[in-house]
């Protein structure tokens, strides 16, 4: 239901943006505007900065309101758990006689461990009690601890707040909900809201105090840097062995029939095979150290590579060839100046996508076993249920691979100019 909200909201947000920016003239545009369209030519659509820094403020938006931070307004907080104190009464039968009694709720946050609360027992069968139960718990209420008549002695709850019940039934009071279970005992459940527990998604203060922490302290004798430094290491180590094998294979194979027969089945066999599912298998040849963890780098970058360079040489246009030749160019000045220039957009492209693939590949294999690394850090706090440092993990992992391909279009942009230019 929460997930539905926070769809919801995210969705209104996004229509309203861009309503508005529409309104008032912000530029929105897309291909239909341009005067001249080039489908190839990445420029002909540009991303919308402001497009993009509204996502981004979104995003944390929706965060902070469905675990109520304090960061942003509270009138933006989606409603949180009960907290305070209620109750409700249940009507008892035994032995033929009836009676009333009322239970006080207190509901706690988790981190506090608050006094009972003391009520009047009053008189009769049934005895007023009261419970106490943290927030997003449930608490089985034994009714009749303190009753004249026990549960084993006959005494059967046949209502509560008035209304009748049977084993199974729910009945809403203030503040939650009270079920009788299969063996005749109320069970007390708050009112969660809509707000996330923090067991599941801390606030961003939260993730905030525990990266200042991780910064000072580190994490298992490394520090928080380390980790991370380990993690890109392996990246471009496999990356840069994966395109040393791959490209002069994918070249080969888009110049030479010989080699495209030889090879072609063995890249297409392995393309689609997921990097994780070579885990075992990398652990059984080269073991869990750094050895096995690049050469499944090495594995998750060499076949993509390979494609984007043979689909880089396959692409070039042969008119350009053609003119090369009719010019007295030889076969090595054809390579040089036609070829591999005409093929690099590809290969960038390629390039890109193996690194993210390589990045993601890399923090499961730390999962899996690894001393020191990104993917280390969330397999150990999960285990502790350390979620702020879960959460600080995936967006320093985020953060980094988007940072990666951005360097990577900036080298694209400087090294390939006449990307999609004809």
């Amino acid at each position: 239901m929460t997930g539905l909200i926070v769809l919801a909201v995210y969705l209104g947000i996004f229509i309203a943006s861009m309503v508005l920016f529409t309104r008032i003239g912000a530029g929105i545009r897309d291909y239909t505007s341009l005067k001249t369209v080039t489908f190839g030519d990445e420029s002909a659509v540009r991303p919308n900065r402001a497009a993009g820094i509204i996502s981004v403020l979104t995003l944390f938006l929706l965060w902070a309101m469905f675990t109520g931070s304090s960061l942003i307004p509270g009138f933006l907080h989606a409603p949180g758990p009960f907290a305070g104190q209620t109750s409700f009464e249940y009507t008892v039968e035994a032995n033929g006689q009836t009676d009333t009694a009322t239970v006080t709720v207190l509901v706690h946050k988790r981190e506090e461990t608050p006094e009972p609360v003391v009520v009047d027992e009053g008189e009769g069968i049934a005895r007023n009690d009261s419970v106490t139960v943290a927030q997003y718990r449930s608490q089985l209420v034994s009714f009749d601890r303190n009753d004249e008549v026990l549960k084993r002695d006959g005494a059967t709850i046949v209502a509560i707040d008035g209304k009748k019940v049977l084993p199974g039934d729910t009945v809403q009071i203030r503040g939650g909900s009270v079920t009788l279970t299969d063996k005749g005992t109320p069970n007390f459940s708050p009112d969660n809201g809509l707000q996330m527990e923090p067991l599941y998604l801390p606030s961003p203060e939260a993730v905030i105090e525990r990266t200042g922490k991780v910064l000072e302290e580190g994490f298992r004798g490394t520090s928080l840097l380390g980790h991370l430094g380990w993690s890109l290491f392996r990246v471009v180590a496999g990356f840069i062995c994966g395109a040393i094998v791959g490209i002069p294979l994918g070249y080969a194979m888009g110049l030479s029939n010989w080699f495209r027969g030889w090879f072609d089945p063995i890249v297409e066999f392995m393309r689609p095979v997921p990097p994780l599912a070579l885990i075992p298998l990398v652990i059984i040849w080269a073991g869990i150290g750094e050895t096995g963890k690049i050469i499944l780098l090495f594995l998750a970058a060499l076949w993509i590579m390979a494609i984007a360079a043979r689909s880089g040489v396959s692409g070039v246009n042969i008119s350009k060839v053609h003119a090369a030749y009719s010019l007295g160019a030889s076969k090595w000045q054809i390579m040089r100046y036609v070829i591999i220039p005409n093929s690099l957009p590809e290969i960038f492209t390629g390039a890109r996508v193996a690194m993210g693939v390589c990045w993601g590949t890399v923090v499961a294999a730390e999962l899996v076993a690894a001393e020191k690394g990104a993917g280390m850090m969330i397999m150990v706090a999960s285990k502790f249920q350390n979620t702020d440092i879960v959460i600080l993990g995936i967006i320093l992992i985020g953060v980094i691979g988007f940072g990666i391909d951005m360097l990577m279009r900036g080298a694209e942009r400087i090294m390939v100019p006449w990307k999609g230019k004809g």
